[in-house]
């Protein structure tokens, strides 16, 4: 069994300092195998925002897998923005920009959607989807296959595509990440949690893959939801998501979802 704490959109330079403080004692009390955060760890990726992420982040003592967001890619500093869109997040955070977590249960890689040309949309590039085939070809046996970027791939239950910034070269990635037998996308941007199955918007997906979005953790610019995160349980056949949701004092458990594997398709259990 494998755990993953699931975090996105912290946004330092707008965070809750209070939630900040007891999520880390919430990562204490989890104690999961790996902590992912699917970007945007500042607001405006400003120096000093980078170093209050760094030094929260300092205090996690799980290993963790962090890709970067639009929002860690300067907007009003232009000059920055194209010549070293994601320097500062290199200094501060982690210059790995592709990065991977393997053990014995699960293999989790992280791509890198954010881009200098667009204000807030991404995409995954020809270059990012052989990273994919290459690391995750290489993965064999009965490991968990776990894929994480900072935008979506699909939106929220019951709205349409329209107006929402899903990952750009989805159609692209979806053909290797279906052949490599890859089983959950992580994301965030959207500060709305939910979860799906990627053949409702991609049917010519041919198994099941199993999409779980993050709200926004710590961040005060929430949109319509409150502060929370994903605990995600990886045992054998069966995926567990635990929405942790903030209560004003603590991140409590409210809502649970399970899929479980029947053959190659992952389904929700009722």
């Amino acid at each position: 069994m494998r755990t993953i704490v699931h975090l996105s959109d912290l946004h330092f330079g707008t965070e809750d300092r209070k939630m900040a403080e007891v999520l880390l004692g919430n990562l204490a009390l989890l104690s999961p195998s790996l902590v992912v955060i699917s970007g945007d760890l500042t607001q405006r990726a400003r120096t000093q925002e980078f170093e209050a992420a760094a030094t929260w982040l300092k205090q996690i003592s799980f290993p963790t897998l962090i890709v970067p967001g639009n929002h860690d890619i300067p907007l009003y500093d232009v000059m920055r923005r194209f010549v070293a869109p994601l320097g500062r997040y290199s200094k501060f955070i982690t210059s790995d920009l592709c990065p991977f977590h393997r053990d014995d249960e699960m293999a989790v890689l992280g791509i890198n959607t954010a881009r200098s040309l667009t204000w807030k949309s991404g995409r995954i590039s020809e270059e990012q989807i052989c990273e994919i085939r290459n690391q995750m070809t290489a993965v064999v046996g009965s490991e968990f296959k776990v894929l994480v970027t900072h935008h979506p791939f699909i939106p929220p239950p019951g709205e349409s595509e329209a107006g929402i910034d899903l990952v750009g070269r989805a159609s692209r990635a979806l053909p290797v990440i279906d052949a490599c037998e890859v089983d959950l996308l992580l994301a965030g941007h959207l500060h709305h949690g939910y979860t799906g199955d990627v053949r409702a918007y991609y049917p010519a997906t041919k198994r099941s893959v199993i999409v779980v979005q993050a709200g926004t953790a710590i961040s005060r610019r929430v949109r319509a939801e409150p502060n929370a995160y994903n605990f995600i349980t990886l045992e054998a056949d069966r995926i567990s998501i635990s929405v942790r949701v903030w209560q004003g004092h603590d991140f409590e458990p409210t809502i649970h979802t399970y899929y479980h594997l029947f053959g190659e398709e992952w389904r929700r259990e009722e």
